[in-house]
């Protein structure tokens, strides 16, 4: 299916008619849902592919949260008609990871609910009493602002009701309120997805932010850099004010190009020089001490394994042998 058709008898009751739904959306639905919706667009190379999936979360009388989704499929060859078999499997797999989550309703991608969204509503009433259903509108629909920032989530919800007409029942739905609910672990996962994910560290980060801070200020330097410039030039007119703070500023920096400063500056970098040096010259000296002392021990084993010198020590006085004191004593 890769769009819904728009029927003459509309499916959803006036907004004058409310829910009294009090319904919650974590973030990660939000996630899910556009990510089903971007690689579908990918894959199909369509703008309006047809996208399907189950809503879970926990319902506590007219309270309703919506925690997490899972992608569904259809029947070969039939797109209105939910594979019942990959629902119930994969609703088993969730269970056994997430057991107080329940299925509480499907989402789709549409501008707005048919009669086709209604049938499809019908099969999920099996898992669910009263399942919800949760579009992700197109962004042609969204509030065309200028100001991003003020937008809303390209997000309805809908709550199935019965409506009397012409003395015939028909099912409707009732567009419902929904805030979306945050807790600690759900605002660090959006603000590292925001920030693109694991690729980045904490020094890429500071990096990223001191270069923006230098940007900046190199920005704001050119401006005053040019209005000076005009001022002199005469394009500009005089503002005392705005010199004087200037002048105040300049005043305020660091001595750099004074002669006294750079004299002391090419000092003090030559005792720190002259330390590593020295530094330097020591640790060889160390090394190279070290090595002459290996090499005598070396040198000395050497000359006692060949003998030198040991028919000497091994005389005893008056040329006896060492046996002979024993003799004498």
């Amino acid at each position: 299916m890769a769009s819904m058709d728009t029927d003459e008898l509309s499916v959803v009751l006036p907004s004058s008619t409310t829910s009294g739904l009090s319904l919650s959306l974590h973030p990660l639905p939000i996630l899910n849902i556009s990510e089903h919706l971007t690689r579908l667009k990918l894959q199909t190379r369509s703008n309006s592919p047809f996208v399907l999936g189950a809503l879970l979360g926990t319902q506590t009388g007219r309270d309703v949260e919506i925690v997490n989704t899972f992608e569904l499929a259809t029947e070969a060859g039939n797109d209105d008609q939910v594979d019942n078999e990959f629902l119930v499997s994969r609703r088993d797999q969730y269970k056994q990871v997430f057991p107080s989550l329940e299925i509480i309703g499907w989402y789709t991608f549409a501008p707005i609910p048919t009669s086709r969204h209604i049938a499809l509503h019908e099969q999920f009433t099996k898992y669910c009493s009263t399942p919800l259903l949760l579009i992700l509108q197109p962004s042609s629909s969204s509030t065309s602002s200028s100001d991003l920032t003020g937008q809303t989530l390209p997000l309805k919800a809908y709550e199935p009701t019965t409506e009397i007409r012409d003395k015939k029942t028909r099912s409707v739905f009732i567009e419902a309120s929904f805030v979306v609910e945050t807790g600690e672990a759900e605002r660090i996962a959006v603000d590292w997805t925001a920030k693109g994910g694991g690729g980045g560290t904490t020094l890429e980060s500071h990096l990223q932010t001191q270069r923006a801070a230098v940007k900046m200020l190199h920005e704001r330097i050119l401006v005053l850099v040019q209005y000076v410039t005009n001022v002199i030039a005469g394009q500009a007119a005089k503002d005392h004010t705005t010199l004087r703070s200037l002048s105040a500023l300049i005043a305020s920096l660091p001595a750099s190009e004074n002669r006294g400063f750079r004299n002391e500056f090419e000092t003090e970098y030559e005792d720190v020089q002259l330390t590593a040096f020295l530094s330097t010259l020591t640790k060889s000296a160390n090394i190279l001490n070290d090595l002459v002392d290996k090499h005598i021990v070396m040198t000395v084993g050497n000359r006692d394994e060949r003998g030198i010198g040991g028919p000497r020590r091994r005389m005893g006085r008056q040329g006896t042998m060492p046996g002979d004191w024993g003799l004498h004593s």
